[in-house]
């Protein structure tokens, strides 16, 4: 018999597909695992248990999380829902405004901020500006474009065919006016037209090619003349789809009437579009035109413009961007998902998005051999983690990037580029999450517990999910203040002991013992399982293995359950290789715990050992050494 030691360092290619269980001969085979479950991967390698969800608040409803970072003190957490923004600062509800996006239009909306402001769009609702104002209250309003005298130089387009006349009754005053075509809907009224470069405002709908106008600039003549245009957003047409600042200019990407087309404010004028006589610093607007349809799903301001479309992603240059200087180049043809509006986000330098296909996640990163942008899908080696992604979010401190999936769990993506790392891990709770965002240094979620939605945050010092913490002065059997746990089956640490489960009754528990210091949520289970021994080299496709020894390496770890082929059990961290059933979890401890094994394997797609526990006490584990025997 063959005796093999091996030696485990790291998890840095997380969870990976059982499709590659016969690719031992890849790095991703010796560094991945074949279960990382409620775990975060530290960049060094190691995983730990992951934080819990420290309770905030309860919701309105379903909806969406953004962030709003005044400064680097001010932050604010905006949790949108049906016709409603509700405002948190520090996790204390600040402020709600009402807002006009109903509950099946969130998805859809999207964003960006300049300072004190934060510009929203939706392609079937006017766009919005929300604004922190001086005396720290909030205001929600219209896009106001810049007006000078009467004339809005907003973005005009002819939707019509170029054909079409438009014939003015009158030159001043009110008139109508008449297209040789069907054009006009009622949505029209209080749109504004631009007839041979003059402005008018209709005021009524009369028919389908006949509206009432007022001139707003005296026209030239009232000759039917195809030089016409009307205002690109409107009730009629549609509104922007997504928008970004970039080199001192706001740039819409697309509308719901015209998907693939950028507008570029005037330099340093942001809600001015006037085009003028194409100088440097005036507006800019052109289409997106090649072999298939682009319609613009996010646009993205770093080395250079990046826009993402449906079909493709682009690259538009110029230094300073200028009528005259501006390029657009294709760079890549993956395509964006389209259902839902998923920012794409800064990582280290790349931008990643989700696919079209809502099965990757690309990084979109310039490349200095190439000159150009490539994109690479970052989750090839675990397909099975990315589901139709519905949000996400990057949390710089931890360096995770944060998924929501559609079926409500939610993955974690460790990101150290320098280093090679990125690692998966798939994570569930009791519920389904809907949205995340990343404010400052916090990570908050919306999720909806049966018929509740709560808003939730990662913290580090828990270990339960929609848990809050107590203290008194004086040690307490009684402990209040749980009326969103009502009726559930909750988890307790008093004194830093696990207790027995019990229901949340009237907003309280009762514990058996008075405790000064409690934490009390819904539990939730790690779990960390290997890949099988390799079948490349000494262990071979089709022999029999046996566990010997395993050693696992510990750090500051309360608890260890452990199955190496009889079952779980709980490990001891008082005295390395002791085995017995734990009454009250150990102290902290850092160091090997050896475990012995008895048994054959005849399965070689079957893991040698296996961590899991719902014990809500810090684990970490950082290297695993194990002692195989081969059959030969």
């Amino acid at each position: 018999m063959t005796r093999i030691r091996d030696i485990k360092t790291n998890f840095t290619a997380g969870e990976v597909s059982r499709d590659l269980l016969g690719r031992g001969d890849l790095r991703a085979y010796e560094n991945g695992a074949l279960t990382l479950q409620n775990v975060f991967i530290n960049p060094t390698g190691g995983v730990t248990r992951r934080a819990g969800l420290n309770y905030i608040d309860t919701a309105a409803g379903p909806g969406r999380l953004i962030a709003f970072e005044f400064n680097t003190e001010q932050t604010y957490l905006l949790v949108i829902t049906h016709e409603q923004i509700d405002i948190y600062a520090g996790g204390v509800l600040d402020d709600t405004i009402t807002a006009p996006w109903e509950a099946a239009q969130i998805s859809q909306l999207a964003w960006t901020q300049s300072a004190d402001t934060l510009l929203l769009t939706h392609p079937d609702v006017p766009p919005k500006t929300l604004t922190r104002n001086p005396d720290a209250s909030w205001s929600l309003e219209d896009w106001d474009f810049f007006a000078d005298g009467n004339v809005v130089r907003q973005p005009y387009f002819k939707f019509a065919g170029s054909a079409v006349t438009l014939t003015p009754s009158g030159t001043s005053g009110t008139i109508t006016l008449t297209a040789s075509s069907n054009v006009f809907t009622a949505d029209h009224e209080n749109t504004r037209l631009r007839v041979g470069g003059k402005e008018v405002e209709i005021t009524d709908y009369d028919s389908a090619t006949v509206v009432t106008a007022t001139v707003i600039q005296t026209l030239s003549g009232t000759s039917a003349t195809i030089d016409w245009q009307e205002q690109a957003f409107s009730a009629a047409r549609g509104y922007p789809s997504s928008v970004a600042f970039h080199q001192d200019r706001l740039v819409i990407g697309g509308s719901r009437d015209l998907p693939n087309r950028l507008w570029f404010s005037k330099s340093g004028d942001l809600f001015n579009f006037d085009l003028g006589t194409g100088l440097d610093d005036e507006a800019i607007e052109f289409a997106i035109l090649s072999d298939q349809v682009n319609a613009i799903r996010g646009i993205f301001s770093g080395r250079h413009l990046q826009v993402f479309t449906s079909g493709a992603e682009w690259q538009v240059t110029g230094d300073p961007l200028t009528p005259t200087s501006v390029q657009i180049r294709r760079q890549t043809r993956i395509g964006s998902v389209i259902e839902r509006y998923i920012p794409p986000i800064n990582v280290d330098g790349a931008t990643f998005f989700v696919a079209r296909n809502k099965r990757e996640i690309q990084e979109f990163l310039y490349t200095d051999l190439e000159q150009a942008y490539q994109s690479t899908d970052i989750a090839l080696l675990s397909k099975h983690i990315i589901q139709s992604p519905v949000d996400m979010d990057y949390d710089q401190r931890r360096r995770l990037l944060f998924l929501v999936r559609d079926d409500g769990k939610f993955a974690a993506l460790t990101v150290f580029r320098a280093e090679q790392v990125a690692a998966w891990t798939l994570h569930e709770t009791n519920g389904e999450a809907l949205s995340v965002s990343v404010v400052g240094d916090d990570v908050y979620l919306l999720i909806q517990r049966g018929e509740d939605y709560f808003i939730e945050a990662f913290d580090d010092a828990f270990n339960l999910d929609s848990a809050l913490k107590g203290e008194s002065g004086s040690p307490q059997t009684t402990w209040s203040g749980l009326t969103h746990l009502e009726g559930r089956e909750v988890i307790i640490v008093a004194d830093g002991e696990v207790q027995p489960a019990q229901t949340v009754t009237s907003g309280e528990i009762t514990l058996e013992a008075a405790a000064s210091e409690v934490e009390v949520g819904l539990a939730y289970t790690h779990i960390v399982e290997p890949l099988p021994p390799s079948g490349v080299g000494q262990v071979g496709a089709g022999r029999k293995v046996r566990l010997v020894e395993a050693i696992f390496r510990l750090q500051d770890t309360a608890a260890l359950k452990l199955d190496v082929g009889r079952g779980l059990g709980d490990i001891t961290l008082r005295q390395l290789g002791e085995e017995e059933i734990l009454d009250e979890p150990p102290p902290l401890v850092s160091g090997d715990i050896s475990v012995r094994a008895l048994g054959w394997q005849a399965d070689a797609t079957k893991p040698l050992w296996r961590i899991e526990q719902d014990v809500p006490l810090p684990f970490t584990l950082l290297s695993v050494s194990t002692e195989l025997k081969v059959n030969d």
